[in-house]
């Protein structure tokens, strides 16, 4: 299907971007110039496109905590995980040697992440798929050149710094068989290395790409389309959720809400 691409009326883009919007087929709807004699409104917080004059930002919060989920009434409290003290190197290491689940088994590599790791933005997908598995970096593919572009749309990409760059990963960190579905026991058994990686970047914005990731982060059941539009929480970091760019590959009529999304996590900030 033939999506419309007229982006020329969008007033806070520049031609590189929109060249970006109409390559992911994205029609995006903003407001027409208001009328000479209308009353101002009241100002809103902005994100300049790249290359536009520096805005002073808050500073970063302090480091976050590894979350740690509240013992069932009568249980006995379990000591913190090790993965809470580590740091970078050290935590890449103990991805690339983890055998806590069957995962381990049949992987290539572990995919650790990529990117900015001081970066504003953090992207967390779902799992592995194979070109992932072969090349022990996440989102590559077709996926990953929509994500690319996706990004390239709000002045970002992987290689950037700050406010131009992102950090991105996935819930799981080797790849399932198959390309099945993650299992519960496998996220429980991720989710501290994905906790250690949201403390040690101290993003201003998560935006969550899929259920998988929704459901490791903010603990819900809820479908995707029922969490779009709302500004979520993990460990007092804004989560953002959309869709996945597999997803998105195969449903090409949504790629107009995950725009919105990201316009929704561009505007907000921690």
């Amino acid at each position: 299907m033939n999506l419309e691409t007229d982006t020329s009326f969008v007033p806070d883009l520049d031609a590189r971007q929109r060249a970006m919007l109409a390559e992911m087929g994205v029609r995006v709807w903003a407001p027409r110039p208001a009328p000479a004699n209308a009353v101002p409104a009241e100002p809103v917080a902005t994100v300049r496109p790249t290359g536009a004059s520096p805005v002073a930002t808050a500073p970063r919060p302090p480091a976050l905590p590894a979350p740690t989920a509240a013992p069932a009434p009568g249980a006995q409290p379990q000591p913190p995980s090790p993965v809470a003290t580590l740091d970078w190197p050290a935590l890449r290491e103990a991805v690339a040697g983890c055998q806590a689940c069957g995962l381990c088994q049949g992987r290539t590599q572990t995919v650790f992440g990529t990117g900015d790791t001081q970066a504003d933005w953090m992207v967390v997908g779902e799992a592995p798929g194979e070109n992932e598995d072969l090349q022990g970096e996440a989102f590559v593919g077709a996926a990953g050149q929509l994500l690319d572009n996706m990004l390239k749309a709000v002045g970002r990409h992987r290689s950037g710094r700050g406010a131009e760059g992102v950090f991105i990963t996935n819930v799981l960190k080797c790849r399932p068989p198959a390309n099945r579905n993650p299992l519960p026991d496998e996220v429980a058994r991720c989710e501290p290395y994905l906790a250690r990686q949201v403390a040690l970047v101290q993003p201003r914005v998560i935006v969550a790409m899929g259920r998988f990731a929704v459901q490791a982060l903010l603990k819900t059941s809820e479908p995707i389309g029922r969490l779009r539009g709302q500004v979520h929480h993990y460990e007092g970091v804004p989560v953002i959720v959309t869709y996945h760019p597999a997803y998105l590959l195969r449903t090409p009529t949504d790629k107009g809400k995950a725009w919105a999304d990201l316009c929704l996590a561009m505007a907000h900030r921690a």
